[in-house]
């Protein structure tokens, strides 16, 4: 990567970060963040706690994903998704990350659901960047890795930003701040292992691809995945640090 930590030294507002598991971490996403100069607010509503009314106190908000779907009637999955209005309104950076882009389409008033034939993506699939997505970033990663079986449709003025085979919609950008993806980018290994280990039991759905693939995918695929987050992050809250460069 063509980043040094050790010399970015910036006063930035926290990103408030949206899990949705007891021991869910932001895993690269965080690390790269707090390289760049953020802290991390990091609130689990689904163990109560409270999202804030404005973001005027942070940088932007991040939302990760998580094993419930966007569609499910807890009270924790409804508020967070009308609680979504609030970086739209404000305009304010948003990234939704799997489960955090489907919220992001559910707020939007997009449908999210399942294919017909069930076919899921698990592991390891490729996709292709729009001449949208190409425009905001030139250099967009062949293969990505996931972990879901429901995707979306591209809701009502978003801009697609990435496609997919399977599930067509992989990224999109919905007004000039928010932005959401249907894969991960910020396993570390650890948490990959993890995830393999956990959610073996789904490596059995249809087009799923074995845990083995998994960690083998990694070592090819992982490295521009990485990169390209780095970037990416960079365009997600490209205001705020402008705003704020760094210093050595």
């Amino acid at each position: 990567m063509l980043h040094d930590p050790a010399k970015i030294q910036r006063r930035l507002r926290p990103v408030l970060v949206i899990l949705h598991q007891e021991r869910s971490s932001a895993g690269r996403v965080g690390q790269m963040l707090i390289e760049k100069g953020f802290s991390l607010d990091i609130r689990r509503p689904v163990l109560g706690d409270p999202l804030p009314e404005t973001l005027v106190g942070h940088s932007g908000a991040v939302v990760f994903g998580g094993p419930m779907s966007a569609n499910d009637n807890e009270d924790f999955v409804r508020d967070e998704i009308g609680w979504l209005s609030v970086p739209l309104k404000e305009n304010r950076p948003y990234l939704g990350i799997c489960l955090g882009a489907q919220m992001l389409v559910r707020q939007l008033g997009g449908r999210v659901g399942p294919r017909a034939d069930e076919q899921v993506e698990i592991g390891w699939y490729p996709v292709e960047a729009t001449e949208a997505g190409k425009a905001l970033l030139p250099d967009w990663p062949s293969m990505v890795y996931h972990f879901h079986r429901e995707g979306f449709d591209l809701p009502a003025g978003a801009t697609c930003l990435a496609r997919g085979d399977i599930y067509p919609n992989q990224a999109f950008r919905y007004g000039d701040k928010a932005y959401g993806v249907q894969f991960h980018a910020e396993l570390t290994r650890a948490m990959m292992q993890r995830w393999v280990v956990h959610g073996a039991s789904r490596f059995t759905l249809p087009n799923a691809q074995n845990g083995r693939a998994h960690l083998a995918g990694r070592m090819v695929y992982d490295a521009p995945l990485r990169d390209w987050l780095w970037r990416f992050l960079d365009l997600v809250f490209e205001e705020e640090l402008r705003l704020y460069p760094a210093s050595a």
